[in-house]
């Protein structure tokens, strides 16, 4: 006998996918996909460009090497984004990545924005008066790199006006332009001065509103440019501080090596103790060159650094879409000096900013 047939019975498949959640969760994997790639590139270059920050100096000397060091803040930001990407990506190894990045900038660039050493209120009241008091124990100093003579010199001179300034230090000056800076009235502010060339075109030099004791052409002795040097007296001319207007050599294709030279020489320096320093002008590298900070060692200090005002980038400026990003002109003191009220003014005609300080001699 045959048997019933059974009846057929159905699976039931789910619901149906509207094709618009299809092509949203393919979209969705798309991006995700995007990202994590981005992530993982902007990590590793973020972090690959913050630790050059501790580079030896012989390697930060390769060629190009300086300018990279030079954008090591900005590699702080390239981190944030990606670990932006990294979270929504969920890309763990490049989200270690970027925090790895950002933890080393924090730990390196942070006393740009903390310090416990701050001028006292007597300096900034002393600097801030209708005139200038030469007799003290504070100034308030100022440099800028004039771009081969090109500053608008009334700038500077009004510049020094306002802002009180007892010493300027110059660098790129020409013949020229310490006429024009003459003819602006420099001498009624500042009416000592020392400038100096090793080639006979461009020039650095010195400008004080005291006299300045041992004038020389060259403190130095650089392979860079002749770095003139003069003694000021302070607190009635019994605190005498040698100040030196300084000017390294450019780290450009086929110089790089002589850049680091520059600096090298520059850092003999710091064995002079017989002599309180204070550098002033277009050192060339950032707090992020090996070389800067092997000069500056246990005994010079940064006055941006200290003052722990957030970072004062002075070059380049003036020039066509491109934004101030790098510090490489300071101001530099000898232990136990103070600075602080630190900041960049932009002159006319330099591709630099000025940078100006207010210093607690001591």
């Amino acid at each position: 006998m045959a048997q019933a047939a059974k009846p057929r019975t159905t699976r039931s498949a789910g619901p149906v996918q509207p094709i618009r959640v299809m092509k949203g969760r393919r979209s969705h994997h798309v991006r995700n996909f995007i990202f994590g790639i981005l992530a993982g590139i902007f990590a590793f270059a973020s972090l690959l460009g913050t630790v050059t920050h501790i580079l030896p100096e012989s390697i930060q000397a390769w060629p190009y090497m300086p300018v990279v060091v030079s954008l090591v803040p900005w590699f702080a930001l390239l981190a944030i984004v990606a670990l932006i990407l990294a979270v929504i990506s969920r890309r763990g190894f490049a989200a270690i990545m970027a925090i790895a990045a950002i933890g080393l900038q924090i730990w390196w660039q942070y006393p740009f924005f903390y310090n416990q050493t701050r001028l006292p209120r007597a300096a900034v009241a002393a600097v801030s008066g209708s005139a200038t008091n030469t007799d003290d124990g504070y100034a308030r100093l100022m440099t800028c790199n004039v771009y081969k003579g090109q500053a608008d010199a009334q700038e500077i001179v009004d510049l020094v006006k306002s802002e009180h300034v007892e010493v300027l230090a110059l660098q790129e000056t020409t013949d020229d332009f310490v006429d024009e800076l003459n003819r602006a009235g420099i001498a009624d502010y500042l009416p000592y001065s020392q400038v100096s060339s090793s080639d006979g075109v461009y020039g650095n030099g010195l400008w004080s509103a005291t006299p300045l004791g041992d004038p020389a052409d060259d403190d130095v002795d650089s392979s860079a440019s002749f770095m003139p040097g003069g003694t000021v007296g302070f607190n009635g001319g019994t605190t005498p501080v040698r100040f030196v207007s300084v000017h390294t050599t450019s780290p450009t294709r086929s110089r790089w090596q002589q850049w680091k030279r520059s600096l090298d020489e520059l850092a003999r320096m710091k064995f002079n103790t017989d002599t309180r320093y204070i550098f002033m002008g277009d050192f060339n590298a950032t707090y992020d060159h090996t070389p800067f900070r092997d000069f500056l060692g246990d005994r010079f200090i940064d006055a941006s650094r200290q003052a722990a005002g957030g970072f004062v980038f002075s070059w380049p400026a003036d020039i066509d879409y491109v934004p101030t990003f790098a510090g490489i002109d300071h101001i530099v003191l000898d232990s136990g000096m103070v600075a602080g009220q630190v900041k960049s003014e932009k002159i006319d005609g330099s591709d630099h900013k000025a940078l100006l300080a207010t210093v607690q001699i001591g």
